[in-house]
């Protein structure tokens, strides 16, 4: 078995992270600039809130402190499929190598300031993380039922 913080990132983020990918398979680059009515961002624009707080997430795995300006990687310039897919592999990339950089014990230790006075482990912290990926999911969900797009039976098991 392999280093702890490496099966963390393996073992529960890919997997977590494999329904996005999977998203990313069922849009067309026309149907990202797809929004709902009202203050609703496009679908490339949802697409980049997950961008920018899988960044957050990783910078404090790496810093120990959650920064909500922090920006770890720019989002694309032009939003298409490829290149969202390209910036979330930079993006799985960065919170690997932050993972990766934790022993056993620093996993397990209560680090990470979330303001407040909310201190948490990277464990419960990746853990709120996951939280955090499948409210996007639901968010996603009403876009593709709004575009009428089938997600499949692997979605409606992670999802609902």
């Amino acid at each position: 078995m392999g280093d702890p913080s490496d099966d963390l990132f393996e073992a529960e983020i890919r997997g977590h992270h494999s329904m996005r990918d999977h998203l990313l398979d069922l849009l067309t680059d026309a149907e990202l600039s797809f929004a709902l009515p009202g203050r609703n961002p496009t679908l490339a624009g949802l697409l980049v809130e997950l961008g920018h707080l899988q960044g957050v997430y990783s910078h404090s795995f790496a810093t120990f402190d959650l920064d909500w300006d922090h920006v770890e990687v720019e989002p694309p310039d032009r939003s298409t499929v490829a290149a969202f897919r390209t910036w979330f592999g930079v993006q799985d990339a960065a919170m690997k190598a932050a993972l990766e950089r934790l022993s056993d014990a620093d996993l397990r230790a209560e680090r990470i300031d979330r303001g407040d006075g909310f201190v948490a482990s990277p464990f419960v912290q990746h853990q709120i993380y996951r939280e955090a990926v499948y409210i996007f999911y639901g968010k996603a969900s009403v876009y593709l039922r709004a575009l009428e797009i089938d997600a499949g039976p692997s979605w409606a098991a992670w999802i609902g």
